[in-house]
């Protein structure tokens, strides 16, 4: 059996933490300017370095049996979880039937299973990263382009996840040395002042589920905006990932069960906002209650009580064998 990265998996956790977190503030980021600032933040980043790691190990795709197994694990849960939701949403009058359009965080299932296939077709060679940067930039003139089958996130996020296919071992390994650290810390002052002073609509540019039209802007601008987005958030994944451990500690094994968390976690925050928990929060300011409860659903979501009951349905045990 090959050997786990530990820089990877405490990367994976602290991303997984942190979409958690994300999701949980979101609602109230309009609300109060410090939470505003942290989504803003964590936006930048934490899914695009999610999207590069996955990338990186992307590099078997070849091997035969791959896609098809890639399907059956990726494509079963998200049949299984968008029925689930659609059901609740339709219960409660919030949504029509839909197998097509991704509920909340499933459009990364969907996406996940496409950039492994382009992977078969496309370019393996340096314009083929100006290829795919093209395509994220020119889907955002299309306006049908959106959640349908998450066609808009696949485009845009594909070139870091294609970049995250050519990078190397070595790559991640040259991120450690101080000089970087010492560049990465002042990137992360950099960015949480420019967060600070991004409006609240500037959240729909972090999603990459929009066409430019949605988002009101037209022509070139729309263009450029998403390429100062690709370089700030390349920039700020490389901040972080050059300060994540590399050494074994108690949340490590974690980073192997995040697919567990993604898809667990969304049901719970749904029931905990039908509760009163999280307006208290922030009324009362303690913000940093919502990082502890990101964490211990972290933990919760990924123990073996919680895999025992859902391996099922979120790792079918029919695989196709490959050689």
């Amino acid at each position: 059996m090959e050997k786990r990265s530990h820089f990877f998996d405490n990367a994976k956790f602290i991303l997984i933490v942190l979409v958690i977190f994300g999701h949980m503030i979101s609602p109230y980021r309009n609300e109060s300017e410090f939470l505003g600032t942290i989504y803003h933040f964590i936006y930048i980043f934490h899914m695009p370095a999610f999207i590069l790691i996955t990338g990186y190990f992307a590099k078997n795709y070849k091997r035969k049996g791959y896609l098809k197994n890639l399907a059956i694990k990726l494509l079963i849960p998200y049949l299984i979880f968008q029925l689930a939701y659609t059901t609740v949403l339709i219960a409660t009058n919030d949504a029509a039937f839909t197998i097509f359009n991704p509920q909340w965080t499933l459009w990364f299932l969907i996406s996940l299973f496409c950039w492994n296939a382009f992977l078969y077709v496309f370019p393996k060679k340096h314009y083929g990263m100006i290829l795919a940067l093209l395509l994220g930039l020119g889907i955002g003139y299309i306006d049908e382009a959106g959640t349908f089958l998450s066609i808009s996130r696949t485009f845009v996020y594909f070139p870091i996840f294609l970049l995250g296919f050519h990078l190397k071992e070595i790559n991640f390994k040259k991120l450690k040395q101080k000089s970087f650290q010492l560049m990465a810390a002042f990137v992360w002052l950099v960015i949480a002042v420019v967060s600070y002073y991004l409006p609240g609509e500037a959240s729909a540019w972090l999603w990459g589920s929009k066409s430019y039209a949605e988002m009101g802007v037209e022509g070139l601008l729309g263009g450029a905006i998403r390429l100062l987005w690709y370089i700030a958030s390349i920039i700020m994944m490389f901040a972080f990932l050059a300060f994540v451990p590399q050494k074994r500690y108690i949340f490590t094994s974690i980073g192997a069960h995040t697919l567990y968390i993604y898809l667990l976690h969304g049901a719970v925050i749904k029931l905990l906002r039908i509760t009163p928990i999280f307006d208290w929060f922030v009324e009362h300011q303690l913000y940093i209650l919502f990082g502890i409860l990101a964490l211990c659903l972290a933990f919760i979501l990924a123990s073996r009580p919680i895999q025992k009951v859902t391996k099922l349905i979120i790792e079918p045990k029919f695989r196709i064998r490959s050689s």
